[in-house]
C-alpha cells in the first residue's frame, strides 16, 4: 500500500478532528454515523458533511450504508495520517522518503527524523493478505466478535516497540527505538543487509555461533524471538548480526516456549545448511540452555505492553487464523492485495474495542449525571463506559 503524505500539509485542524472522531467512534461502531462524528468532533451544523466528503475524496475514510443509516469508517490511509500527524508534532518524523521494504504484515519507509537524520518508519498492517476474507454483517461490535485489523496492528506495534526498547537498553544488537504511535514504529536506520540476501560469508561457523549465542542469551533473559530466521536478521559490513521484527516474541514462561525456541534454532540450522552448506552437530536445547537469569519479560510488561496485551494479541491472531481457515484462499486475496482502496472499499475495518457499550471520551459525559436512562461503569479494559440501563432491574 502506498503512503502519500503530501495532503498532510493541506489538511485543516477540523479535518483531523473528524478523523479522530471517527477513530473514537469506531471503538464500538463499525460504521460511525455522521451525527456521532459531529458530536465527538465538536462540529455544529452542516459543516460535518463537507469534511467527511473531502476525507472520502482523499481516500482517508470510506462511506458505507447499512439498513439504518449512512456512516463512515477509517481506512489505513487515514490511520497513517493520524499517526504521522502525532509523530510530526513530536519531531520524530518530519518528512517521508522512499519505501525500502514490504512484508506480509508491514510496510517500511525511510523518513527524516529530528535534525533531518534518516530513520526507519515501520507501519504494521496485520492481516494484509487475508483481510478480504472477513465479512461483517452487523455494525455494532459484540464481545465475541473479532476486533479490527487496525486494532491488531496497533497492538503489534506497541509490542514491537516495547520489546525493542528493553532489548536495546540491555545492549542486545537491535535497532535503536525512537517513537511509536498507533500502528507505527520509528527506529534507527542501520547500514546492513538482510541475511537472506547474502550468498557468501567468510566464516559461516563463526556467524552460526553468534546467532545461536543470541538465541541462548535471549532465553537467559526470559525471552524467545519466535521468528528468528534469515528474514529478521541483518548483517552489518563487519559481520555483526542485528535482530529485528519482534511482534512474535514471547516469554520463556509461555506455554509453547519450547516449541518456539526449537523452531528458532531449526530455522537457522536449516538456512545455513541450504545456503552455505554448513551443518553443525552443536546447537542449543531448550531444557539445557534456557535457564532464565534475568526477567526482561517482566520489564517489558512494566514498560507499557502488559501481559494482558500479550494474551489479547495472541487471541486476536488465533481468531485471525481461524477466520483464514474458514474463509477463501490467500491466493485469491494476493492478486488484489495491492489494489488502490476506493472510497467505498469495505476491506478495512475500524479501530475497535471489544466492548459493546459507549466509551466515554474526553469527559464529554459527566459520570455523576443522574440520567435515568444510563449508568456509568468500568469495562474490563479500564475504560469508563456509559451503558443503557436495564429497565427490568
Amino acid at each position: 500500500m502506498r503512503l502519500d503524505p503530501k495532503a498532510l500539509r493541506y489538511m485543516s485542524t477540523e479535518d483531523f478532528r473528524v478523523l479522530t472522531a471517527i477513530e473514537v467512534g469506531s471503538r464500538n461502531h463499525e460504521i460511525v454515523p455522521a451525527p456521532l462524528i459531529a458530536q465527538l468532533a465538536h462540529l455544529r451544523g452542516g459543516g460535518i458533511n463537507k469534511y467527511v466528503s473531502d476525507l472520502v475524496k482523499r481516500k482517508l475514510i470510506a462511506s458505507e450504508n447499512n439498513s439504518k443509516y449512512v456512516g463512515y469508517k477509517l481506512v489505513y490511509a487515514g490511520y497513517d495520517y493520524l499517526a504521522l500527524k502525532t509523530m510530526s508534532k513530536r519531531g520524530s518524523v518530519v518528512s517521508v522518503g522512499n519505501q525500502i521494504g514490504v512484508g506480509k504484515e508491514s510496510d517500511i519507509f525511510v523518513v527524516a527524523g529530528e535534525n533531518d537524520e534518516e530513520v526507519v518508519l515501520k507501519l504494521h498492517r496485520l492481516g494484509r493478505q487475508s483481510f478480504r476474507n472477513v465479512k461483517r454483517k452487523r455494525d455494532y461490535f459484540k464481545q465475541n466478535q473479532s476486533p479490527s485489523w487496525m486494532y491488531m496492528s496497533r497492538l503489534s506495534a506497541m509490542k514491537e516497540f516495547a520489546f525493542m526498547k528493553v532489548l536495546y537498553e540491555h545492549d542486545f544488537p537491535v535497532p535503536k527505538p525512537i517513537d511509536q504511535n498507533r500502528h507505527c514504529v520509528v527506529m534507527e536506520l542501520l547500514d546492513a543487509f538482510p541475511l537472506r540476501q547474502i550468498d557468501e560469508v567468510g566464516d559461516p561457523g563463526a556467524l552460526y555461533s553468534k546467532l545461536m549465542d543470541m538465541i541462548v542469551r535471549l532465553a537467559k533473559h526470559g525471552l524467545i524471538h519466535g521468528d528468528f530466521n534469515e528474514f529478521n536478521i541483518l548483517i552489518k559490513s563487519d559481520g555483526t548480526p542485528i535482530l529485528i521484527d519482534f511482534p512474535q516474541m514471547v516469554s520463556t514462561s509461555h506455554a509453547n516456549a519450547e516449541f518456539y525456541f526449537n523452531r528458532d534454532v531449526d530455522c537457522i540450522r536449516t538456512f545455513f545448511k541450504r545456503r552455505f552448506g554448513y551443518e553443525s552437530a552443536l546447537y542449543p536445547k531448550f531444557g539445557l540452555d534456557s535457564n532464565k537469569e534475568f526477567d526482561l519479560d517482566v520489564q517489558v510488561a512494566a514498560s507499557g505492553f502488559t501481559k494482558k496485551d500479550q494474551v489479547q494479541l495472541e487471541k486476536l491472531i488465533e481468531n485471525l487464523n481461524v477466520e483464514d481457515r474458514d474463509g477463501e484462499s490467500h491466493e485469491e486475496d494476493e492478486s488484489n492485495a495491492d489494489e488502490d482502496e476506493s472510497p467505498d472499499d469495505s476491506d478495512h475495518d475500524s479501530v475497535a474495542s471489544r466492548d459493546s457499550n459507549e466509551i466515554v471520551d474526553d469527559n464529554r459525559y459527566d459520570e455523576n449525571d443522574d440520567d435515568p436512562d444510563y449508568i456509568f461503569e468500568k469495562d474490563r479494559l479500564g475504560n469508563t463506559i456509559r451503558r443503557k440501563r436495564d429497565n427490568n432491574h
